[in-house]
């Protein structure tokens, strides 16, 4: 059974605090109750968008179970509003909560181009494919006022450097023209994030995404276009998703993707909490159920920090888990791969275009 959510639209239900303040906000109930017989709104529930101004745009990546080894993020915090999102707690590092202020509080990166472009003509960078989306996505609804992120593929096709997409959103194919040019050098490769075929299911965990039909059709028209395909089935969460990894599978794989990833959810930190609340509040019949069976895969608790284990989980459910997907791989990716980026034509073009001797 699934009641009303206090706030629709968004995946959090309220700020938790952030653990590097001394102080805390709270909304009372007599807050409440007084804006009710005022007839006052007590929460606007909008969307802010705030200028910062980083010194550099490029982090190295040092975990060595995530698949990247530089990132790019031309957007802090996430109007997607995805209740699972590990990137919640990094937006305490910026003074807010990783509640609903992650989905409200938007700090647009409007340097990132001019930060990005210095970064590939530094002498000593060598070419690895950065991949924009570590953190929070580069095509959430700030990229249609903003368009960071297509200023930032022209820099990347300028300098001939290979770069790599995760997503769920279809804006995505705004900037085709962009994907299929880089896609002649091979020089970049998309992840479409797809967690379930439910639409029931991606309206409670993430409200205000794409639909999946048209996720799918972006995988088909990515891969139509000669663009590389691969499809993040993740998180998988015991007793949400975890049932159609198998038609998951299968659908993206007819889509035209070239390979699948999965993780198994965690819930470090806020997130945790954050999680809980929601799932008593959203999916209230197999709230427990559900908050058991992700302690189950992290021995005992929601968090997972350990290199190597954080993603796959242990334990019964998490082997059924993983097992699921490699059957998935073998049945429906047995002849498929995603293509090596192209890291031998950005030296000669380090001045913004090829060297003439």
């Amino acid at each position: 059974m699934k009641t009303k959510s206090t706030l629709s639209g968004r995946g959090a239900q309220r700020n938790v605090h952030n653990r590097f303040f001394e102080l805390s906000h709270e909304m009372r109930d007599d807050f409440l109750e007084f804006c009710e017989k005022e007839g006052e709104i007590a929460d606007k529930n909008k969307t802010l968008y705030l200028n910062v101004f980083p010194k550099t745009i490029v982090n190295k990546v040092t975990s060595p179970d995530v698949g990247m080894a530089y990132s790019m993020n031309m957007y802090q915090g996430c109007e997607h509003g995805c209740i699972y999102c590990y990137a919640r707690n990094s937006h305490e590092f910026w003074g807010y909560s990783a509640g609903l202020d992650f989905e409200r509080r938007i700090l647009v990166k409007k340097t990132a181009p001019e930060l990005l472009e210095a970064h590939l003509k530094k002498k000593n960078w060598k070419a690895h494919p950065i991949v924009m989306s570590g953190n929070t996505d580069c095509y959430q609804p700030a990229e249609k006022k903003f368009e960071l992120t297509r200023q930032c593929l022209e820099v990347f096709l300028k300098y001939k450097h290979p770069t790599a997409i995760i997503t769920k959103n279809v804006l995505i194919l705004r900037d085709l023209d962009l994907l299929k040019a880089l896609a002649k050098d091979n020089l970049i490769s998309v992840n479409v994030s797809i967690t379930s075929l439910s639409e029931d299911t991606r309206r409670i965990l993430e409200p205000r995404t794409a639909t999946i039909k048209r996720r799918l059709q972006v995988v088909k028209a990515l891969s139509d276009n000669g663009i590389p395909v691969n499809v993040m089935l993740a998180p998988i969460i015991p007793s949400i998703n975890s049932h159609e990894i198998l038609p998951m599978a299968k659908a993206v794989s007819e889509a035209g993707a070239l390979s699948i990833a999965h993780t198994i959810v965690r819930l470090n930190g806020a997130i945790g909490e954050i999680f809980t609340d929601w799932i008593k509040k959203t999916l209230p019949d197999r709230a427990d159920k559900v908050l058991h069976q992700i302690e189950n895969c992290h021995g005992g608790t929601l968090n997972e920090s350990r290199y190597g284990v954080r993603m796959r989980g242990e334990g019964n459910i998490a082997k059924q888990i993983n097992d699921l997907v490699k059957l998935a791989r073998l049945k429906y990716f047995k002849d498929k791969g995603m293509p090596r980026l192209n890291t031998d034509l950005h030296e000669q073009y380090k001045v913004g275009q090829m060297k003439l001797f």
